[in-house]
């Protein structure tokens, strides 16, 4: 059953579907299996439970969270059961090029999950390789060719990483290529993206400084009001909490529906649990009280 575009409302998602970086905080390796990768997923189950006491003290309906398969699908049919809008990511983890998780048997696992969504992380710079970019269009519109029909919605997370040459016009300075050029390049990836035929229901997308910039993302993404409930998203990218409070109120402000933050939120309670500093119980709560802060942080900007 086709589906319209868009996810109406506001959507404030946990993001734990990090694999390789997730074993890693858990275990100091990449990959993991067996009894390692029994305490990565118990470590999974442990931020699933911090947001589904999260929901129990929030009384809205806009929660929601991104959890892989490998990890953590047990947590799937729990969150479907508190309302909690899931998606699922179908991209190998840690690619530079996007690459399906399961190659063409990706709508099979998929559909064995039934998430919400389908979620893709994206690296492309419209100044970067146009080879690897026009690959990853064609793979991309292949996907969202699929999802519609089959009635899943599609969450695309946007990375646009800095070429050599950008950085060296910022004098190698990281920040502020975040701040001087992302802003443009973003707005660029995005129409990229739309020109290739691809329409997703939700963008995930790095924070900008300036209200203008992220309101700008706001329209192109909605496409001037073509897909009003097209939904836009910050991501943390694991930053401090005052970098993230401020992404955070920047799209509020400029209309952005929600975020969508992991290491932020998880990765101290699952590093203070491990090194035995915090009991379950106390990393769950942590995990929780940062969630909740995060979504009053960016509830309290919104326009009224």
């Amino acid at each position: 059953m086709s589906r319209a575009i868009g996810h109406p409302g506001a959507l404030l998602m946990l993001a734990f579907d990090h694999r390789s970086s997730f074993a890693r905080e858990v275990t100091g390796a990449d990959e993991v299996e067996g009894s390692e990768a029994a305490v990565v997923e118990a470590a999974k189950r442990m931020v699933y439970d911090g947001l589904a006491s999260a929901v129990e003290r929030d009384s809205a309906s806009d929660l929601g969270m991104l959890v892989d398969e490998q990890y953590g699908s047990a947590v799937v049919p729990l969150a479907r059961r508190h309302g909690i809008t899931v998606a699922v990511p179908v991209e190998r983890s840690g690619r530079d090029v996007f690459e399906f998780e399961y190659g063409d048997n990706f709508m099979a696992h998929l559909r064995a999950l039934d998430p919400d969504m389908a979620k893709v992380l994206v690296r492309l710079n419209p100044e970067g390789p146009s080879s690897d970019n026009e690959l990853q269009l064609v793979r991309l519109r292949g996907l969202a060719d699929e999802l519609r029909p089959a009635g899943y919605g599609f969450l695309f997370e946007l990375l646009v990483p800095p070429t050599e040459r950008q950085l060296e016009r910022c004098g190698g300075d990281r920040l502020r290529y975040e701040r001087e050029v992302r802003p443009g390049l973003i707005l660029r990836a995005v129409a990229m993206v739309q020109a290739a035929g691809i329409e997703p229901d939700v963008w995930k997308v790095e924070g900008v400084e300036d209200v203008e910039d992220a309101r700008a993302i706001v329209e192109l993404a909605r496409d001037e009001r073509r897909w009003e409930d097209v939904a836009c998203t910050v991501l943390g990218a694991g930053a401090g909490d005052e970098r993230v409070e401020h992404w955070l109120r920047v799209a509020a402000a400029a209309g952005f529906s929600g975020f969508a933050i992991g290491r932020s939120i998880w990765r101290d309670p699952v590093r203070r649990q491990l090194d035995g500093e915090l009991d379950r119980g106390a990393a769950v709560e942590l995990v929780r009280d940062r969630f909740l802060h995060f979504a009053e942080v960016f509830r309290s900007a919104a326009p009224r």
